[in-house]
């Protein structure tokens, strides 16, 4: 007799089927198969739905302020890295737009001034993260201190105590224990509104609000005015330090239940780091649908990581359709 979880997973991999390989569907296509579409998809260095073939990121040149997109070398498929090479040769580059997948125009720039710090934002090196995705040159977005970007006007993403999923693709060795490098919803004002106004990935080892086992990095959730790694602030031994080059990592809530997952991207399987309530002061949450990227909710600016995907959903994936994605991170072979 199949499991509820083990069913769902059989119908979607039957539905993939129908219409293609796992690994020629990307995260999104698997994502909208189980019923909790994507609604936000950034990246610059993949399509996540085997039909984009359009603009992944903008550069501008530093030597004369011209701009031009980078595509993916065919639908479906990796950055064309080689027209960034030859449109940044003898200068800079920075990434002024990480263009949103999804057709809902939620794209990223420069985040403005808020709470916590001035802005705009700096923008990021385009050529600081270089990785291989199948053996073929690719660029994430290097985020030191400083640089961010965000979306204040971002449309179908979760509000109040809406159901979402959340996931990106980070670098595991990039990192520090300053507030905050997320990826995920945060106000709409720029500003630190409350207990469970944010829903974000945050990734570093940050230790004032909460912490995991070891001595980090961990994959925590931004909800606001804390870091969790559980049902509370403080300790979670179960939120296991990170050791690997290549990090997914997953956060998704719905009313007073949220998630961490996370894995090693360039292998295996997802582990399950925390599942339960809420913490006392966030049932029901608050969010706002903003999306950030390397910030905090209030512009905290002063963390650093390297971002190479993420996607956010409307409704709250089940853990058989996490394991989808997973897999289909897995084959896109990120390598250094």
């Amino acid at each position: 007799m199949f499991s509820r979880q083990r069913l769902e997973r059989t119908c979607v991999l039957a539905s993939l089927l129908a219409t293609g390989s796992l690994v020629a569907a990307g995260p999104c296509d698997i994502y909208a198969s189980a019923g909790t579409p994507c609604v936000a998809a950034h990246s610059t260095t993949r399509a996540l739905y085997s039909a984009y073939a359009d603009a992944l990121y903008r550069l501008v040149r530093s030597s004369d302020g011209a701009v031009g997109d980078v595509v993916v070398l065919s639908a479906g498929g990796v950055a064309n890295a080689a027209s960034q090479d030859e449109f940044c040769e003898d200068t800079t580059c920075h990434i002024s737009i990480i263009y949103d997948q999804s057709g809902n125009g939620n794209h990223l720039t420069a985040a403005p001034a808020g709470g916590a710090a001035s802005g705009p934002d700096a923008l990021a090196n385009a050529i600081s993260a270089p990785v291989t995705l199948n053996g073929q040159k690719a660029y994430g977005v290097y985020i030191p201190p400083g640089v961010g970007y965000r979306n204040d006007a971002a449309v179908h993403t979760a509000t109040g105590d809406e159901a979402e999923g959340i996931y990106a693709v980070l670098d595991g060795t990039h990192y520090n224990d300053e507030c905050c490098f997320d990826y995920g919803n945060a106000e709409t004002n720029n500003d630190d509104n409350g207990d469970g106004h944010m829903e974000a990935i945050y990734f570093g080892d940050c230790s004032f609000w909460g912490t995991g086992a070891g001595s980090g990095p961990w994959i925590m959730a931004d909800m606001e005015n804390g870091l969790f790694s559980g049902a509370s602030a403080g300790y979670n031994a179960a939120d296991k330090s990170i050791t690997s080059r290549f990090v997914t990592a997953m956060v998704k809530g719905e009313s007073d239940q949220w998630e961490i997952r996370g894995g090693n991207a360039a292998s295996g399987s997802l582990s399950t780091y925390y599942s339960g309530v809420r913490p006392t002061g966030y049932n029901p949450m608050k969010k706002e649908g903003a999306i950030i990227l390397g910030i905090g909710g209030d512009n905290s600016d002063s963390a650093e990581g390297t971002f190479y995907e993420g996607a956010m959903t409307s409704g709250y994936p089940s853990d058989a359709t996490d394991a989808l994605v997973q897999a289909n991170i897995v084959a896109a072979k990120y390598a250094t």
